[in-house]
Parts: C-alpha cells; sequence; structure tokens
C-alpha cells in the first residue's frame, strides 16, 4: 500500500488541494484510493462525498479521530493523508510510521516560507527521515512563475535540504474543480492539460523513491 502524506504547518498552503487532487489522479488510473481527512475544516472530506456518484469515487477516512486505521479497507491500494494544519511532525508521527513519502506544499510569500522552516526542522528529527527511510520534498504552490516575488521564492525553497518535486502555478481551476468533487486530471481541455503537466515532475519522484 502506498501512503503519501501532505503536510505542512501553515495553514492555508494547499494541502487538500494537493490531496484531492493526487487522490483523483489515482483513482482514475484505477487504484483503490482512500484519502484520510486529518484537518478540522474536512475539506478534503467534501471533495469525497460529492465525487461518491462517480466511478472513480475516492473513499473519505476521518483521520482526525483514533481508530481511524480500521476503517480503510485491507484491499486499498493508495493512501492519501491531508493532515491537520498546524500539526509539527510529532503530531503527525502515526502517519508518518506508515508513510511511503511526505509533500509538504510551500506558498510564494516570506510569511509562508519563514512558517515552513519550523515544520522541516520537525521532520527532520523524525526518525524515519532522519534515516533516509522517508523521502520528504516540497511542492512550490500557487506560483505566479511570470513574477519576481515567485522567482525569489522558488530560489530559496530551492537551497533548502529537500528536493523541489514540483512547481503548481496558481489557477481558479482548482476553486472550480474542488466544489464539484472533480480534479485537473478528470478534464482534457488544452488549458486544463498545460497545468496537468505541472504535475508531472511530481509524479515521476513519487514513484522513483517509493
Amino acid at each position: 500500500m502506498q501512503v503519501i502524506v501532505v503536510a505542512s504547518s501553515k495553514g492555508g498552503a494547499g494541502k487538500s488541494t494537493i490531496s484531492t487532487n493526487l487522490a483523483a489522479y489515482f483513482a482514475l488510473q484505477g487504484k483503490r484510493t482512500a484519502l484520510i481527512d486529518a484537518d478540522r475544516q474536512k475539506s478534503s472530506t467534501h471533495w469525497c462525498q460529492k465525487r461518491a456518484g462517480m466511478e472513480t469515487a475516492v473513499l473519505p477516512v476521518d483521520g482526525s479521530k483514533k481508530g481511524w486505521k480500521k476503517h480503510l479497507p485491507s484491499q486499498t491500494e493508495v493512501v492519501i493523508v491531508d493532515a491537520a494544519a498546524g500539526d509539527m511532525a510529532d503530531d503527525l508521527e502515526e502517519f508518518l510510521e506508515i508513510a511511503s513519502v511526505v509533500l509538504v506544499p510551500v506558498l510564494p510569500s516570506s510569511i509562508d516560507l519563514e512558517a515552513t522552516v519550523p515544520f522541516l526542522d520537525s521532520l527532520a528529527g523524525n526518525a524515519r527521515v532522519r534515516k533516509g527511510k522517508l523521502p520528504v520534498a516540497l511542492v512550490g504552490n500557487r506560483l505566479k512563475p511570470w513574477t519576481g516575488a515567485s522567482q525569489q521564492a522558488m530560489a530559496q525553497i530551492k537551497a533548502w535540504p529537500y528536493p523541489v518535486a514540483a512547481e503548481l502555478r496558481d489557477t481558479q481551476a482548482y476553486v472550480l474543480m474542488v466544489a464539484l468533487g472533480k480534479s485537473l486530471f478528470d478534464y482534457h481541455s488544452e488549458q486544463v492539460r498545460n497545468h496537468q503537466a505541472d504535475w508531472a515532475s511530481l509524479f515521476k519522484w513519487i514513484k522513483k523513491v517509493s
């Protein structure tokens, strides 16, 4: 079973957006996919509920309560964990124990960069991460690559001791699709394909390290 943990101590970094799009991608690949929602807002759970009638439905599991493992079917092939905002590595221990990889979304602002550093420091103290048994990657999110601010932020992020697995451009498409229980990968227009291309390096990294 492949387990992808999407985590950041900074609220609003795009964890749920990344989690739901990942879940849809694997479900569309024919994988039995579950989304563990540990966040208090339950955005990922609401997305799963809207998708429930589709052939590529994703099973929502409440990860904010103890005993969530018993609600995870044994035949599940891919698990996406949408971690709670504000949690540090110690709070995520139960998820990190079973994780295949950890993805940390980062927004291109000085506030978000500064808030992410303590979280990465806490991850570095995790035994599996420290021993190189749990790969961690950064995901630049809501980028406007034509602006100096995004370019400077990405230059700083790339200097951190974790690889940047993807650089996702800002688009209202994510907001519109999550409201429908859908994802970028449910559509095939030329404009959407351009944004799908941003994810290619992320899927390549996950496949390489998992």
